[in-house]
């Protein structure tokens, strides 16, 4: 990891934004209530009871990706209402989506898909492909590699995200036994990570209520100091589980691709000075 502040005032170093929905995305969005026939039909919901599948009147839809990358791709939209991101979410409608998360997990791994890998993408240059605000669930039966990475110190007894969180210098905000923090050695500026202090390998209902509401903080954190940008945020579960979050205000070149070096223009220190304001 190289820190490197001179690097913001580079020519073309200007950032992406998350642009304000036109007048066609309004009319055309098909996650939007109202509009359930333009979907694949759903495979779970949270709604009142005696609604019909596919109808308005949900708070919650899961759906499957149209276009998957692998054997089972749900995308769990996130509220009725036409909204980008979870920074623009009220914190009436965090809660339902927790329990969304927290059922389909569980239903993944019932089928026996062992590492259900949920992640949130946020603007076009994060990946997203539908603007409405979205997380999706990859099913997967193997844990992918970046999380096999994780495992092999916790498998000597050691932890070093029990290690990492035992420090307040870079911690912005709490919830219960929940930590927002700056991410120790971020790839990018702001690079955030959500995380349980007590050791735990995957979390309740409960825990992702928390997490959510401190990615929301997050998010607006974010937006009074950088704008709307783009991010990704994703689970990892099975060593300690945590969220990762990554803003995308850098785009990843040469040196970072082929070489694994990492240039941020931002220490920890000072991103957490700035998100706690």
């Amino acid at each position: 990891m190289i820190f490197a502040p001179e690097r913001a005032k580079r020519p073309g170093a200007a950032k992406a934004e998350l642009e304000p929905p036109s007048v066609q995305e309004l009319e055309e969005c098909p996650s939007c209530q109202g509009r359930e026939d333009r979907t694949p039909p759903e495979t779970f919901a949270l709604a009142p009871a005696g609604r019909e599948p596919d109808s308005p009147g949900w708070q919650i839809r899961v759906v499957p990706n149209l276009y998957p990358a692998l054997e089972h791709q749900e995308v769990v939209v996130h509220t009725p209402r036409h909204v980008r991101s979870t920074g623009e979410l009220t914190e009436d409608e965090l809660p339902p989506i927790a329990t969304a998360w927290h059922l389909r997990l569980q239903a993944a791994r019932t089928a026996g898909f062992s590492f259900p890998y949920l992640l949130v993408n946020e603007g076009r240059e994060a990946g997203a492909s539908l603007s409405h605000s979205h997380s999706q669930l990859v099913w997967l039966k193997t844990a992918p590699p970046e999380v096999t990475a994780e495992l092999p110190r916790l498998q000597e007894g050691e932890c070093a995200l029990c290690e990492v969180l035992l420090g307040e210098e870079l911690e912005i905000a709490i919830d219960g036994d929940i930590s927002l923090r700056a991410a120790v050695a971020g790839r990018v500026p702001y690079e955030l990570l959500i995380a349980p202090r007590a050791h735990a390998p995957d979390p309740g209902q409960e825990d992702l209520a928390r997490a959510l509401a401190l990615l929301r903080r997050a998010v607006l954190s974010l937006r009074a100091q950088e704008g709307p940008v783009p991010l990704n945020a994703w689970l990892h579960t099975g060593a300690h589980w945590h969220f990762e979050i990554l803003p995308r205000l850098t785009v990843f070149a040469g040196l970072e691709l082929g070489a694994g070096l990492y240039v941020n223009w931002l220490p920890p220190e000072d991103a957490a000075v700035r998100l706690r304001g």
